[in-house]
């Protein structure tokens, strides 16, 4: 073998690989698009997962941007990626000019993986399909249907806690709200008592949690997927864990065969569902909405699941992580909470709920300061002239729109790491640009779950406001550190707080 012939191959190969990744690396700057410098050759992505956060990154590169143009460029490994910076801009994206960016760009692959073919990823005519059978499954009567489940997982919630508070005993109570929001998901979605508040380790709890644990390799795997889909695809890779997989088709094609065989009818999103699989309607309504597969049921179902713990659970982690610090704030929620309830008998009914205004405001903020989805996609479906801009926007760029760091802007709003839910009073919402707070996304792909999932998070913290009182000890975490591998926003090291009775 002539070591000396490979030897120049192989250099040859490297400097080529490197003037290509140079080369692309230029994208933006030959626009005239003001960039954050890239880090060869993973771009911005380099620090993500491993010392940084994604919401971290992100927020830096949009702090970086803002004022210089209405947009910036980055770079996910060699594929430039539009951040908005100005927020006309993000109305266009969300709604004015939607049809140019209605897809997330999200990996899919049904066939090896059919999870993955739920609403949040799916693009084009099948996401919209898809939609028209959903909404209808969120409205504000089904959502009054599933609200005494709720209410019934949330005694035992408040109950558990009880010991806990007498002995005004240190929890970590990220674990125990994940295991409430896995209870009323397991009931609401599956009809299924998961019973995770008295069995931690139980089955569901622990492929619940699995979904949501990456290494630093896996968070570079999905945005690898992300960037290169049909590679991905021939390749034959999956986005969900194959455990993860096996357990939830199995559990539903056991559940569904049990209902359909035995004629089982309950009130929760899966019997809603098997309504559309096998009818193409919903009892009480004529509108055909067309019949779903298994496939699609699995998938939306598990959706429900991943999407409906962990916001909730981790929007009232960092609830009660405020208000631990802010004992003014926490008595006047705690005082509203209490005149509401009286005025229902002390039973928390759907419009008690409703009518708790400051507890929907500690929850607007929450949100503000800790958006547990800390940024979202976009991707252009077809080249777009910049309003007022002599920029185009190419068919195929990605957006990502840096939702932390918008939250976190002074200029929208002043002193942005205080927590102060005044923020969200009528008045002040409507001095502020409507696309200021984001945290669900907007226009027609905002999420379809939010209100479950805010009257999940309000029934949760109602239950525990009425009865305890939140403080912080020596092992919160103050000031807070984010788990760099988060899929979403966590807590390094979790939330430890005191709980004592009222």
């Amino acid at each position: 073998m002539d070591w000396n012939l490979v030897l120049v191959s192989v250099v040859t190969l490297l400097v080529a690989g490197y003037l290509y990744v140079k080369k692309k690396f230029q994208y933006w700057e030959e626009k005239g698009v003001p960039y954050v410098k890239p880090q060869f050759p993973f771009g911005i992505l380099k620090e993500m997962g491993s010392t940084k956060h994604s919401s971290q990154v992100f927020s830096e590169a949009y702090n970086e941007l803002k004022g210089k143009n209405t947009f910036g460029g980055v770079f996910f490994f060699t594929r430039p990626v539009v951040v908005p910076t100005d927020l006309e801009l993000l109305k266009n994206i969300f709604v004015k000019d939607f049809q140019y960016f209605t897809d997330r760009g999200i990996y899919v692959n049904e066939k090896d993986d059919p999870l993955s073919g739920h609403l949040f990823a799916l693009s084009g005519q099948r996401w919209r399909n898809l939609r028209n059978k959903l909404s209808p499954t969120f409205t504000s009567g089904k959502m009054k249907m599933m609200h005494s489940t709720i209410i019934a997982v949330a005694k035992e919630f408040q109950n558990y806690l009880e010991p806990f508070a007498e002995r005004k005993e240190t929890i970590e109570i990220k674990d125990v709200l994940s295991r409430f929001t896995t209870d009323v998901i397991g009931n609401c979605a599956f009809g299924i008592d998961c019973n995770s508040l008295k069995q931690p380790d139980t089955e569901f709890r622990r492929i619940g949690k699995r979904v949501f644990e990456n290494t630093s390799f896996e968070i570079i795997r999905i945005f690898f997927l992300v960037m290169f889909q049909d590679l991905g695809r021939m390749l034959k890779m999956k986005v969900n864990k194959p455990e993860v997989s096996e357990f939830f088709m199995r559990l539903l094609k056991e559940t569904t065969e049990y209902r359909e065989k035995n004629n089982v009818k309950r009130n929760d999103f899966l019997s809603l569902l098997l309504q559309i699989k096998n009818t193409g309607k919903l009892e009480g309504d004529d509108t055909d909405l067309g019949k779903m597969t298994f496939e699609e049921l699995a998938a939306q179902t598990f959706l429900f699941f991943i999407a409906g713990f962990e916001t909730s659970s981790s929007t009232m982690n960092f609830a009660l992580y405020e208000l631990a610090q802010h004992q003014d704030i926490q008595d006047r929620a705690r005082e509203e909470v209490n005149r509401v309830l009286e005025k229902y008998n002390g039973e928390y009914t759907y419009e008690a709920c409703m009518e708790m205004k400051y507890l929907d405001q500690i929850i607007h903020e929450t949100l503000r300061k800790h958006p547990i989805v800390d940024n979202l996609f976009r991707v252009c479906g077809q080249n777009y002239q910049v309003p007022g801009s002599k920029h185009l926007i190419e068919k195929g760029t990605f957006v990502i729109i840096p939702v932390y760091g918008i939250h976190h802007d002074p200029e929208i709003y002043p002193d942005p790491e205080k927590f102060d839910p005044d923020r969200f009073t009528d008045e002040n919402i409507k001095n502020r640009h409507p696309y200021a707070w984001i945290p669900f996304g907007e226009g027609p792909r905002i999420c379809v779950g939010l209100r479950f999932g805010v009257m999940q998070t309000r029934v949760g913290l109602a239950n525990l406001l009425s009865k305890y009182r939140v403080k912080t000890t020596p092992k919160t975490p103050i000031p807070l550190v984010l788990d760099p591998k988060g899929s979403v926003l966590t807590p390094k090291d979790g939330m430890w707080l005191q709980v004592e009775k009222v």
